[in-house]
């Protein structure tokens, strides 16, 4: 099943990840990077390590967000262990972190615990290598993070974000060209207008991201509605999906749906990206 919704949550504010798991978010991401002061890092990751321990049967997933750089390796090491789903490798430039995490994860998993690695794109550099980090061996999904990569860029988004439009659709097509699950869309810091950020979030979404980061629970709802199907769509694809594989059998590349639209595989496709979101 696609997460449709990260939560993140500061390694430090033990008492918040202790209740994270209740906030109804599909992934919580334990921050031990950018929100966290470095006085307060190794307070942190003990917090997390003892999170990641209770192992609730919830089906959350539980990711952390680790440092760049060597301290990362260090953050890796501390807090891999049976709880943790996956790690989140922040401002990345170019392959080789993204490389170097994904032999760290592998050096650490046994055969029953794999562990996914999310690169987060929130540099110049980083937009301008993305193929290349896409197509690293491991990866399992790309995140695009857009308040440090707006202030790489020097770029003031206007109340559309039409400037931020470019890196969107550039961090989609990366994913989609990899064959990685599609990305995580960026948080966004005003929990206040919900109304905006519902908007904002139902356009990631037709943009091609199969969820949202988020920053507050406040922010879930608007996540959750743009990115759970309807019983209609859902009834609908697995119909489409239906009449497509008995033309198939039939020896026919194409179908006609209950509407009479032509169904081929890119029709298929779309479908079957509609029902990831309820198995």
């Amino acid at each position: 099943m696609i997460a449709r919704s990260y939560l993140y949550v500061p390694g430090d504010a033990s008492d918040r990840l202790d209740r994270a798991h209740q906030r109804g978010a599909d992934a919580v991401i334990a921050d031990l990077e950018d929100g966290v002061a470095e006085t307060a890092k190794p307070v942190a990751i003990e917090a997390v390590r003892a999170w990641l321990s209770e192992r609730a049967e919830d089906g959350v997933q539980r990711w952390v967000r680790i440092n760049a750089g060597e301290r990362g390796f260090a953050d890796l090491r501390a807090v891999f262990g049976p709880g943790l789903f996956g790690i989140c490798v922040p401002k990345v430039c170019g392959p080789a972190e993204v490389a170097s995490v994904v032999d760290g994860v592998r050096s650490c998993a046994r055969e029953s615990q794999p562990v996914a690695v999310m690169a987060i794109i929130e540099t110049a550099r980083g937009l301008r290598n993305l193929d290349a980090i896409a197509a690293v061996p491991g990866l399992s999904v790309l995140q695009l993070g857009e308040l440090d990569l707006a202030a790489d860029l020097g770029m003031t988004p206007g109340p559309d974000e039409l400037e931020l439009l470019p890196a969107r659709a550039a961090v989609v097509a990366a994913a989609a060209a990899a064959g990685l699950m599609p990305p995580v869309a960026p948080v966004s810091p005003d929990f206040s207008d919900l109304d905006r950020f519902a908007r904002t979030t139902a356009a990631l979404k037709r943009l091609g991201f199969a969820g949202r980061a988020v920053i507050h629970p406040a922010q879930l709802t608007a996540v959750h509605e743009a990115f759970t199907p309807s019983q209609r769509e859902i009834d609908a694809a697995v119909d489409t999906l239906s009449r497509y594989q008995a033309a198939l059998t039939g020896g026919s590349g194409v179908a006609v749906d209950a509407h009479g639209a032509m169904i081929d595989e890119a029709v298929a496709r779309s479908c079957r990206r509609i029902l990831e979101y309820t198995r």
